[in-house]
């Protein structure tokens, strides 16, 4: 079935005219300029006719060739990678609630009574939050 110019067109085919122009782009017929221009005029478009006015000038492509554009997967972290990451942000709360201990300590000594041990409120949300990063990374590790 051909489509005519009034038919309104899908998501899909308007991303498979925007790779068609990114291709003409790399090819060198559209600058970076007029390539902006025309991909807003894609997603502006709600016809055949309209999508093909905007590569009227243009040598034709088979748009059923051109893939539709989705978003690439995460490719998943390296294991070692992530568990390195993990003992890096452990040392680095150690060495955080070290130094707020010391400070808490030499305040606590040289005032008159009794200081409230504030580094509670330093250590305590940030190690809780590690604390479940590194379980549910165990958890994870345990599932493969």
């Amino acid at each position: 079935m051909v489509a005519s110019p009034e038919m309104r067109a899908s998501d899909g085919d308007r991303e498979r005219v925007a790779a068609a122009l990114r291709e003409h782009m790399v090819d060198g017929r559209l600058d970076v300029d007029e390539f902006n221009e025309r991909l807003e005029q894609v997603y502006k478009s709600r016809t055949y006719g309209e999508l093909a006015r905007v590569t009227s000038d243009l040598p034709a492509t088979d748009l059923n060739t051109l893939p539709a554009t989705k978003p690439q997967p995460k490719p998943s972290k390296d294991p070692k990678k992530a568990r390195d990451e993990l003992r890096a942000n452990w040392a680095i709360w150690a060495m955080a609630s070290s130094i707020n201990w010391v400070i808490w300590l030499i305040v606590s000594t040289t005032s008159d009574g009794s200081v409230y041990p504030w580094p509670l409120w330093v250590m305590g949300p940030w190690g809780v939050v590690l604390l479940i990063g590194t379980l549910s990374q165990a958890a994870g590790g345990n599932r493969r």
